[in-house]
């Protein structure tokens, strides 16, 4: 249990970690912050932080640094606070509001947005809670082979995937099949696909092992709950000092690069309602480990929303927080008016 005069000087050590990013000496916060104590009063408690594992010194002779525990406590006490309201701009507003076309064009700005705001990487991501709704499918043949697969569901997300084939079908025949698809507009996955089993059975003949094939395709694509990710702009991991290091840089980009992996990501991490924050080492994948991840979920209309900023453990978790708030309670807002209107 820490005291008070401890947890001021973890604090302390934090903040000014993150404003800048130079190992914390005693005289600092004397200077800085703790003004009614003395550098050797500082210097004593941070030794014992030390001992208890919130804090390190990287070199003998050099200030100390937080570890993800002192991260960890410094993020529950912004959580605890709650933070002030960060206002959104009219313009962010307007632009959401246009994206009348469904989430996809939503999501996509959200992430550009955060990756502007925060100053890191901006994550967005839905999952379907309930059965897949089908918008437009279609079929482009590759080769002999190989066919290409579309999928547009209701709400703008789109799916792709290629499909090996064990015959040949000709463009007009895969062309018929998406035809006969689409007329199931806005039905459920599971009433789609029995309709399609009874017409490949009786009506496509020697087409029917591949046509088959290709519904089973679609059904292990939309079967279940599924997610579809967006994310921002990279360019800002080069503007910030803790990825300079190309072997953190390299870790954190392989994550960002493989879709699978950062959905698995989300999918863990955002399965509560509200926002939460993982830290370095708190999250079992190695890559991750010098990085943090702050993610707002939320609900509605048969949908996870996943909104998500990616970054350094020195990052400007308060910013980040409100940021993410605010454009989550946004994005809400936005989406409802639009389906009322719609």
């Amino acid at each position: 249990m820490l005291t008070e005069r401890q947890l001021e000087v973890l604090l302390s050590v934090v903040y000014e970690f993150i404003e800048s990013g130079e190992h914390v000496g005693s005289r600092t916060l004397s200077k800085r912050y703790l003004t009614d104590r003395s550098a050797a009063t500082i210097r004593n408690e941070m030794a014992d932080l030390e001992e208890m594992g919130y804090l390190m010194q990287p070199h003998t002779s050099s200030g100390r640094v937080p570890t993800t525990r002192a991260y960890r406590l410094f993020v529950d006490s912004v959580l605890q606070r709650r933070r002030a309201k960060e206002q959104g701009s009219r313009e962010w507003v307007e632009n959401l509001k246009a994206h009348r076309d469904g989430v996809r064009g939503a999501l996509t700005s959200a992430s550009e947005l955060l990756t502007q705001l925060s100053t890191y990487v901006g994550v967005a991501a839905v999952t379907q809670l309930r059965e897949a709704r089908l918008s437009k499918i279609d079929f482009i043949r590759v080769d002999t082979s190989n066919v290409l697969l579309l999928v547009v569901l209701d709400g703008g997300i789109v799916h792709h995937k290629m499909i090996g084939m064990p015959y040949d079908l000709s463009q007009e025949s895969l062309q018929d099949l998406a035809r006969r698809i689409n007329t199931l507009e806005g039905h459920e996955w599971g009433e789609v696909r029995l309709i399609l089993q009874n017409y490949i059975a009786q009506e496509l003949g020697r087409y029917a092992e591949s046509c088959r094939n290709a519904l089973d395709e679609l059904d292990r694509l939309l079967a279940g709950d599924h997610t579809k990710i967006f994310t921002g702009s990279l360019v800002n991991l080069f503007n910030i000092p803790d990825f300079h290091d190309m072997g953190r840089f390299r870790a954190l980009f392989s994550i960002l690069e493989q879709e699978d992996g950062l959905v698995d990501l989300l999918r863990k991490f955002g399965t509560r309602e509200g926002i939460g924050v993982m830290i370095g080492e708190e999250n079992d994948v190695p890559e991750m480990e010098n990085c943090a991840v702050v993610l707002s979920s939320s609900i509605s209309g048969g949908q996870r929303t996943m909104l998500g900023v990616i970054g350094p453990k020195r990052m400007n978790y308060e910013k980040v927080i409100s940021v993410l708030d605010r454009v989550m309670r946004d994005l809400v807002d936005c989406s409802g008016e639009n389906e009322r209107e719609g």
